[in-house]
C-alpha cells in the first residue's frame, strides 16, 4: 500500500506492505530482526529463527562477540556474506523476553524505528520482529514508518538522505493486512504534524496554517469552516485577536468537522495553534524563543487526528478547532494589564503577554460548546511548569473528573505517549483573582503554574460537560538525539492519542 503524499516536505516511506514469507527466505536489501536480553546473552526472538538457521545457529554467537546484548534501544549490523538475500542483518534490542513472547506494543514500535531510522538510504527493508497478532503487527510497521521520517525540505540534494523505499513487514497474523493498514493511515497523520511543527514560521504563518488544513481536510471528507481576522472580530473572539494583534500575520481560526451516522458521541478537541511565540511584549529570552516555532503543536495534533479519525471511518462524532496567531511584539501588540473580551463573555486580563495560548484556547472551548459534545479535550503546548514538573517526554493531564483525566492517561499509555495525571488543586484559583476582570490570565507567584494554567481553562468549559486538558509543552518537540521512532524536532505526540480516544467512544466501543 502507497503512504506517501504530494508535497511532503519530509523523506518517508512510500510503500508498506505485510509477507508471511520467513526470514531467511525474503528477498530485501535489509533485514531487521530483535534480539532479547538473556543470562545465557542476546536470544533471537519470533521472527528470527531463519536468519539463524541460515547463519548454522550462530546469529547469538556473532551478536555476543561484538558486545551486543540485546537491550532495549541497541542496533547492531553485521553482513550475511550471501547466506541470505539480504545483505545485512540489522539486530534490534528488544530487552528481557516477556513470558510467552508477549513482547510490549511500545517495545516493539521502538525497535522497529530506531533500526529503519538506522538504514536511512535503503531502498527496501524487511522487518522480521516480533507480529504474531494484530496488534504486534501493527506496532511494527507503525515503528518502522514514524523511524523513517526524516524532513528534508531544508536541504540542498547533496545534504539529503534517499528515503526508505519499501517497508515488509513479516508476519502471518490473521488480520495483519488491516493492521498495517491502519498503521500507515497513523504514519500519515503523524508525519505531517511533524512537518508543520518543523516548517519556519516565516512559511507557517496562521493564515497558510488555515489553508493546508482546508486543502486537505476536504480531502479527506471533512467539513471545514475558517474564521479570518475579520470575521474574529465581530464575533468576538477577543482572546484570539488579541494574542494575533501585534503581528502582521493576522490569526485564524480553523473548525474541522467529522460525522459518522452510527455516531452516539461527540467529542470535541481544540488545538493551541501558536506559530511563533515570541512572549509578546513579555519578551521571551532568545534561548527559549529558538523553538517555539513548536508551538503550534497542539493545533497540529488535533489537525492530524482529524484526518486520521476521517480516513479510519470511526463511528464517532469529531469536531476540532485549530486557534491559530501569532505572538509578537508591536506598537499594536497587545499590553500586559490590558483587558480581553472573550467569546464565551468573560473578560480576561492579561497579565503576562507570554501566557496567551490559554487566551487563545477560551475561545476555542466555548466556540466547541456549541457542538454540545459530550467531552472537550484541549491540547497545548501550554507551560514550561509542564517541563519543568515532568521533563521532557511526558505530558500533564488535568480534567474535571478523575474519571476522564485516567482514561486520557491510559488511552495515551497505550500509545506509548507517556502522561501523568495531574490535580486541580482549588487554592490555586485565588492566585487567578482580578482586581478589574473576571479573571486574569497568570498567577504572579509562578508556583503550581502548570497547574494553575489548567485552572484558568476550567473556567471557560462551559456547565455540565466534561473536560480534558493536556499539557504537551516538552513531549510536541525533541530539542536531543533521535530516539526509537522519535526523531530529533517535531514529534507529532499526541495524535496518536487523539486517535485512540475517539476509538474509545466509538458507538458499540465502551467508553
Amino acid at each position: 500500500m502507497r503512504t506517501g503524499r504530494a508535497g511532503l516536505a519530509s523523506a518517508y516511506v512510500t510503500t508498506v506492505r505485510l509477507n508471511a514469507l520467513d526470514s531467511g527466505s525474503v528477498d530485501t536489501d535489509a533485514l531487521v530482526v530483535g534480539i532479547s536480553t538473556s543470562p545465557a546473552g542476546p536470544r533471537p526472538a519470533p521472527g528470527a529463527d531463519g536468519v539463524d538457521a541460515a547463519l548454522s545457529g550462530g546469529l547469538a554467537a556473532t551478536l555476543g562477540a561484538l558486545g551486543f546484548t540485546g537491550k532495549a534501544g541497541e542496533i547492531a549490523k553485521i553482513p550475511t556474506f550471501g547466506a541470505l538475500p539480504a545483505a545485512v542483518v540489522v539486530a534490534a534490542g528488544l530487552g528481557e523476553a516477556p513470558e510467552g513472547d508477549s513482547y510490549d506494543l511500545e517495545v516493539l514500535r521502538r525497535a522497529a524505528g530506531a533500526a529503519v531510522r538506522s538504514l536511512a538510504g535503503t531502498p527496501r527493508v524487511a522487518l522480521a520482529l516480533p507480529a504474531a497478532t494484530p496488534e504486534q503487527a501493527e506496532a511494527v510497521a507503525l515503528g518502522g514508518l514514524l523511524g523513517a521520517y526524516d524532513f528534508v525540505k531544508y536541504r540542498t540534494a547533496e545534504e539529503q538522505k534517499a528515503p526508505v523505499g519499501e517497508l515488509t513487514v513479516l508476519s502471518g497474523a490473521d488480520g495483519g493486512e488491516e493492521a498495517v493498514a491502519r498503521a500507515a493511515t497513523l504514519a500519515e497523520s503523524v508525519a505531517l504534524v511533524r512537518d508543520l511543527v518543523n516548517t519556519p514560521p516565516s512559511d507557517l504563518p496562521p493564515a497558510r496554517f488555515a489553508e493546508i488544513a482546508e486543502e486537505s481536510a476536504a480531502k479527506a471528507g471533512l467539513s471545514v469552516e475558517v474564521l479570518d481576522e475579520t470575521a474574529l472580530k465581530e464575533g468576538g473572539y477577543g482572546g484570539i485577536v488579541g494574542v494575533g494583534q501585534g503581528s502582521v500575520n493576522p490569526p485564524r481560526l480553523v473548525r474541522l468537522g467529522y460525522t459518522h451516522p452510527e455516531a452516539a458521541t461527540t467529542l470535541a478537541f481544540i488545538g493551541k495553534g501558536i506559530t511563533f511565540d515570541s512572549g509578546g511584549l513579555s519578551l521571551k529570552p532568545s534561548a527559549s524563543m529558538a523553538w517555539m516555532k513548536s508551538d503550534m503543536g497542539g493545533a497540529g495534533a488535533v489537525f492530524g487526528a482529524l484526518l486520521a479519525i476521517a480516513r479510519l471511518g470511526l463511528r464517532v462524532n469529531v469536531v476540532g478547532y485549530l486557534c491559530l496567531a501569532e505572538n509578537m511584539p508591536s506598537g499594536s501588540a497587545q499590553r500586559p494589564s490590558d483587558v480581553l473580551t472573550t467569546y464565551s463573555g468573560r473578560t480576561v486580563e492579561v497579565l503576562d503577554t507570554d501566557a496567551e495560548g490559554r487566551l487563545v484556547l477560551v475561545d476555542g472551548i466555548a466556540r466547541a460548546g456549541e457542538d454540545s459534545p459530550d467531552i472537550i479535550v484541549d491540547v497545548a503546548t501550554l507551560t514550561g511548569g509542564q517541563i519543568v514538573a515532568l521533563g521532557w517526554r511526558t505530558s500533564g493531564v488535568m480534567a474535571s473528573d478523575d474519571e476522564l483525566r485516567e482514561q486520557v492517561v491510559e488511552v495515551a499509555a497505550g500509545q506509548g505517549e507517556a502522561a501523568w495525571g495531574m490535580p486541580l488543586p482549588e487554592e490555586l484559583r485565588k492566585g487567578l483573582d482580578s482586581p478589574i476582570a473576571d479573571i486574569a490570565n497568570l498567577n504572579p507567584e509562578r508556583s503550581g503554574s502548570m497547574l494553575a494554567a489548567g485552572i484558568f481553562l476550567r473556567e471557560f468549559v462551559p456547565d455540565g460537560t466534561r473536560w480534558a486538558h493536556i499539557d504537551i509543552a516538552g513531549p510536541a518537540f525533541n530539542k536531543e538525539a533521535p530516539y526509537g521512532y522519535i526523531p530529533k524536532g517535531g514529534t507529532g505526540y499526541v495524535t496518536r492519542t487523539l486517535v485512540a480516544l475517539a476509538e474509545r467512544h466509538q458507538a458499540d466501543g465502551g467508553a
